[in-house]
């Protein structure tokens, strides 16, 4: 209840900022408060993930991107993510949250998000993320089209992350997924190439 509440504050407040485009970097000024952190007194594992959200949030809000979304009945959600910790933000700690769009491809937009104290990078994730309508997906060019931007030319997607989000991909939410632990490491869902033994 508390992120929701911080979300909600954030959507008021981001757009009192200044304005940017969708593919700009942006900067968000937080600090880890006592709801973020667990028995270690250090935020925890978990809720950076959740921090991500107000990250993306805040620029989405101040490109436009969120009212494009609201009038369309869009909504994002996140297909895949990826998380590497170097250094523990501690209670009452300032950090910035930095995040950017880092490449598209046909079916995600990415987005690379960092966690920055006194200019010191500390942790670092990778989004791969959807908008979906009551209809399934949104395709890219109708999702660029209706912000009103082109992707830059050399907004050139990382290799590793394509490779990453088509890798660890689940079957589609429309295809049935039954659950067995008996399918060896990760399962029939692990691509064929990458099983052992084929």
């Amino acid at each position: 209840m508390h992120l929701l509440l911080r979300t909600l504050l954030l959507l008021i407040t981001s757009r009192k900022r200044s304005k940017v485009s969708v593919f700009d970097e942006t900067s968000l000024p937080l600090r880890a408060l006592v709801t973020d952190i667990d028995i270690a007194m250090i935020v925890n594992n978990g809720m950076y993930l959740s921090l991500c959200d107000l990250g993306r949030f805040d620029l989405m809000v101040r490109s436009g991107g969120w009212d494009v979304m609201r009038d369309k009945g869009w909504t994002p959600v996140v297909q895949a993510e990826t998380i590497t910790f170097r250094k523990s933000i501690r209670l009452h700690q300032k950090f910035t949250l930095e995040t950017r769009i880092i490449g598209v491809d046909e079916k995600c937009i990415y987005f690379e998000q960092r966690f920055v104290s006194d200019g010191e990078l500390y942790v670092r994730a990778f989004m791969a993320t959807r908008i979906i309508s009551k209809n399934g997906p949104v395709e890219m060019d109708e999702i660029f089209e209706a912000m009103g931007v082109e992707v830059p030319a050399d907004l050139v997607l990382p290799e590793f992350l394509h490779s990453w989000r088509e890798q660890t991909a689940l079957p589609s939410a429309r295809k049935p997924a039954p659950h067995s632990w008996a399918d060896s490491h990760l399962g029939k869902y692990l691509p064929s190439p990458l099983r052992s033994g084929e």
